[in-house]
């Protein structure tokens, strides 16, 4: 046997052990395989007919709005006050009541209060690494990055996938839209050497599942989504032509592979410009079908533009959207300074504002029971002040995170924290955790393995499902 043979076969065993397959899904693995399926598509098929005979629930939501608040919220600020600790933790914010009693919140969440009977709050994320880059890997994908602890390693094909690259593996999209988009950048920190986060792409599953990027800000009247836009030269009728002619191409892709390369980028191409040519499409990413009342309602600033446009994607049938919190050019999140007036004036007005206006909006179109909402930063914030620059520094041992919607239990408060919010007192949850809950709400099977591009089982999530967590 060949060293490839031997690989491949032992990766195979190892995909049965790691997936837990029955005798049967084998055997009907190898029909499949017989009918002239590769591994890449046997793989999917076999982990979404193992999901029937997990524990998944009943009502699984269509769509997730990942909202990755970067450079890390300070838990003290927003979502778990202690207001009896001492002035050098507390801050200078007050607690309110909520909708929910005995739930209070920061002062300055004010649309928030009257809605979290519509949000879990998570009081006791945790984990023990303090660099932005490798934490903001393990909130995106579930999965502890290829380097922790380190700010200076950029994205690699080591990368786990996003969760949105999983869903796009798993549940792609079938309308002719993106399975996964994300906006309005990738997230990329100028303090750190390595720059930009990894976990933000395909990861280890390829780049065919890096999802789509909407660049650029969505609140600028001139803004569009790049590459959907037509030259003047060609019109409708033209591009169908040309779309035409792809299909035929790749209609003989068995016979042009070995000339003219036409396997991969024919395929890619043709998709491109049915998506150019596709009115569905086109509407999905066109804002101005948006009323001015509902565009100021989300607010009319970047952060607020993308919330929306993630419901209108959610409309039209994608089913992971990533918003990154922005550029903001004044490091986002990462209040290492002045972190009460960044906080007050720049970051909690637009963040509120946009994610009341998404829930109320998901609500009243019946959206909300069938879409996850998540909203969470890759760490919290140290409790005690630093006195020359009234800054937090980082601080992955205890922090807060939102779910609201898909399946999510409402109006609770899931783990608590100690007298600082420096640690948690009850109930930790990790951020594989977190990211394995929303697969899992979402039905996907989360205990089941995929295969690299070197055919290597992986599993896609490596926390526990909080049950607790889920109606």
């Amino acid at each position: 046997m060949s060293d490839r043979e031997t690989s491949t076969s032992s990766g195979c065993r190892e995909f049965r052990r790691s997936s837990r397959l029955s005798r049967r899904q084998v055997l009907q693995a190898g029909s499949l395989s017989a009918l002239g399926l590769g591994w890449g598509e046997l793989e999917t098929r076999l982990a979404l007919a193992q999901s029937s005979s997990q524990n998944l629930p009943q009502k699984r939501a269509k769509a997730c709005i990942f909202l990755f608040m970067w450079g890390g919220p300070s838990q003290l600020d927003t979502f778990d006050l202690k207001p009896n600790a001492p002035a050098e933790v507390r801050g200078s914010f007050n607690p309110i009541s909520t909708k929910v009693p005995g739930t209070q919140i920061c002062e300055h969440f004010t649309g928030l209060a009257s809605m979290t009977d519509k949000v879990a709050i998570i009081r006791s994320l945790t984990h023990d690494d303090p660099a932005h880059l490798s934490s903001g890997h393990a909130t995106l994908t579930g999965q502890l990055a290829p380097v922790v602890k380190s700010d200076a390693d950029p994205p690699s094909a080591k990368d786990s996938p996003h969760l949105g690259a999983i869903v796009s593996k798993l549940r792609p999209s079938t309308n002719g839209l993106p399975s996964f988009v994300a906006m309005p950048w990738k997230a990329y920190h100028p303090a750190a050497p390595g720059g930009e986060a990894p976990g933000q792409h395909g990861g280890w599953l390829g780049s065919a599942h890096d999802g789509m990027l909407l660049n650029g800000d969505l609140n600028d009247p001139n803004w569009h989504p790049q590459g959907l836009s037509l030259p003047a030269d060609i019109g409708l009728d033209r591009l169908e032509s040309r779309v035409e002619l792809l299909k035929t191409l790749d209609r003989q892709r068995a016979t042009l592979q070995h000339s003219l390369g036409a396997s991969s980028y024919g395929s890619h191409q043709s998709r491109a410009m049915e998506m150019i040519g596709s009115s569905n499409v086109r509407s999905a990413f066109d804002l101005t079908q948006e009323s001015d009342a509902t565009r100021e309602r989300y607010g009319r600033n970047i952060h607020g533009q993308c919330i929306l446009m993630a419901r209108r994607l959610v409309e039209h049938g994608v089913p992971l959207i990533s918003v990154n919190w922005h550029n903001d050019g004044k490091n986002f999140w990462d209040t290492h300074g002045d972190n009460f007036n960044r906080l007050k004036n720049d970051l909690i007005p637009p963040a509120d504002r946009a994610l009341s206006a998404l829930l109320t909006d998901l609500e009243e179109r019946g959206l909300l029971d069938e879409t996850i909402v998540a909203w969470v930063g890759e760490f919290g914030r140290k409790p005690q002040i630093t006195a020359a620059n009234a800054g937090r520094e980082h601080w992955p041992f205890c922090y807060s995170g939102l779910l609201a919607g898909g399946g999510i239990r409402p109006g609770m408060v899931y783990g608590s924290s100690d007298k600082h919010a420096a640690y948690p007192a009850s109930d930790p949850v990790t951020p594989q955790d977190f990211a394995t809950t929303i697969l899992h709400a979402m039905g996907l099977p989360t205990e089941t393995a995929l295969l690299d591009r070197e055919e290597r089982p992986h599993r896609i999530t490596s926390g526990r499902v909080l049950h607790e967590l889920l109606v």
